[in-house]
């Protein structure tokens, strides 16, 4: 080695502490204090942050294997080692204030109709409080009241990653479970079908996904997106979605159960985690006004591998909120 370069490391690097990461670190022992999501702060108040992450521990939608209301939890118990995103270059709390809000209070926990309705009323005040949603389900019934409350003024747009479409109707005695949460969205006019692309789709249930096509949604199987290339799925997803407000809805089971065993629906055949980074970092600049990452059910997955994908595909989205809100000081 080059003996002035070793000279100029010892001096930088040696017996004293340096700086050239505390705007992205910081010094907290991931096995200690206070579980949150991401690792952001708790602060149970909508005032003075951008964007909110929120738990919404809420299962009653499920139509196979309970289990998602432990979501938020789980995730919350990711530690996450720093909060810098190495292929964006950017912290996002340095972009603009976000903290952990806590969960959403849910009084109707036994009924899944009136459920749903306490958590638009949450939604709502988020919304008026003018701050990005990040929430955490939860099974996906929950993007139902999510999106009415975001696309109240407007209908949005929806990069939807899933194994199962989620637009179903009845199931049962109600229309609200986790297989029909965009179809209502839609019929309720806070979803443009025009403007939803669902990549990823397999399984099945296919024949209960007519309201996709009919409605004129885009749908991406997982077949397609082997032969057209990631490059070519995001050129799609870019042209759908076009410049308008834009909502990213992530079901865990739109991974493969190789990755995510623990979810309700599981499906083989899905995404990789690597797939799924892609995917969601090719969606840098577009008009991003909230997210979801829903169906995580830790207890069927003894390795924790499902939360930590779901923390880090949260960790992801969060990276492109902070930037869209940025973007529009």
């Amino acid at each position: 080695m080059d003996a002035q370069k070793l000279a100029k490391l010892r001096k930088k690097y040696s017996d004293h502490p340096t700086d050239e990461s505390a705007d992205q670190c910081d010094d907290r022992v991931p096995y200690a204090g206070v579980s949150t999501l991401l690792d952001m702060p708790y602060q149970p108040e909508l005032d003075n942050i951008d964007i909110a992450l929120i738990g919404v521990p809420f299962d009653l939608g499920v139509y196979n294997r309970a289990g998602a209301r432990l979501g938020p939890k789980a995730i919350r118990n990711v530690a996450m080692f720093g909060s810098f995103n190495h292929h964006s270059k950017i912290s996002p709390a340095a972009l603009c204030p976000i903290a952990d809000v806590g969960d959403v209070p849910i009084e109707n926990r036994y009924h899944l109709d009136e459920g749903l309705r306490d958590i638009e009323k949450y939604f709502q005040q988020v919304k008026d409080a003018g701050i990005t949603p990040l929430a955490a389900g939860g099974d996906h019934s929950i993007s139902y009241p999510i999106l009415k409350a975001v696309g109240r003024d407007a209908p949005v747009g929806l990069v939807h990653v899933d194994a199962h479409c989620d637009t179903d109707g009845w199931m049962g005695n109600s229309k609200f479970y986790h297989g029909a949460p965009f179809r209502n969205a839609v019929l309720d006019g806070v979803l443009d079908p025009d403007r939803t692309i669902q990549i990823g789709i397999r399984g099945p249930a296919e024949p209960v996904w007519e309201f996709s096509y009919e409605s004129g949604m885009t749908v991406i199987h997982m077949e397609d997106f082997i032969e057209m290339g990631l490059a070519q799925v995001l050129r799609r997803a870019r042209a759908v979605v076009g410049d308008g407000p834009t909502y990213i809805s992530f079901d865990i089971d739109g991974l493969d159960p190789a990755y995510a065993p623990g979810t309700g629906t599981p499906e083989i055949g899905g995404l990789t985690t690597r797939e799924a980074l892609a995917l969601i970092r090719g969606l840098h600049g577009l008009n991003l006004v909230g997210g979801d990452v829903v169906e995580v059910a830790p207890q069927y997955d003894l390795t924790t591998n499902t939360a930590r994908a779901a923390a880090q595909m949260m960790f992801e989205i969060l990276c492109l909120l902070a930037e869209a809100r940025d973007a529009k000081r």
